[in-house]
């Protein structure tokens, strides 16, 4: 009789468990519906395949597949006007599709002007984060755009590396933004690095700044 009380009681905690861990959302399902949907940039030459270890990585940290994006530039060439409008097109197809109002953006190399040249354009209000990979950002803006949203500026982490050898470190500086200088990172290795994943994350979640007017 009381081995069968013992059984008893270990089946009405097993059913306890079982129907509060279906009843309950775990960790990383809690944190994607928070998610704004990323939106992946390439620079000249490149493709939407350059993201792989930082989606992959991304994924790891909770984020959904639905909730990240990679856009395919047709202009190769690095055309920050031409890629801007594609963009622009992008952005909007991505909002429709998930229901949210703003996007983050992660633009490596070139990949960062074009999307600092469409947030100056027509993207003030539809952008929340923005974080840039060995981007010459100085080439398009000396500051970090506020956006058009009275309520929120757009917040910037622009992350260089002194070993980048394509594109000159001082270029990367937005005067305003979280500005990381690190080393031993060469230009492509900036989409497939632990160390710069984990700034990518950290300005995807709100890290950024922008102290600008």
């Amino acid at each position: 009789m009381k081995k069968m009380r013992v059984v008893h009681s270990l089946i009405a905690c097993m059913t306890i468990l079982f129907c509060s861990v279906g009843l309950n959302p775990t960790v990383s399902e809690a944190q994607r519906v928070t998610h704004d949907p990323v939106i992946f940039v390439h620079g000249l030459g490149g493709n939407s395949t350059n993201f792989y270890f930082i989606k992959t990585y991304l994924k790891q940290q909770g984020w959904a597949d639905n909730e990240l994006y990679a856009i395919e530039l047709v202009d190769k060439t690095g055309n920050s006007i031409t890629n801007a409008k594609q963009l622009a097109t992008y952005v909007d197809d991505v909002l429709k599709k998930t229901g949210k109002k703003k996007v983050d953006i992660i633009g490596h190399s070139a990949g960062g002007i074009n999307a600092l040249t469409y947030i100056l354009n027509t993207g003030g209000s539809k952008v929340s984060d923005v974080v840039t990979l060995g981007s010459p950002n100085r080439v398009i803006t000396t500051k970090a755009p506020v956006g058009t949203d009275p309520n929120r500026k757009i917040l910037y982490t622009s992350i260089y590396s002194t070993t980048d050898y394509i594109t000159p470190y001082r270029l990367s500086i937005l005067d305003g933004a979280k500005n990381i200088q690190i080393s031993g990172v060469d230009h492509l290795g900036l989409v497939a690095s632990k160390k710069v994943n984990e700034l990518i994350k950290a300005g995807l979640d709100g890290g950024g700044l922008n102290t600008n007017k």
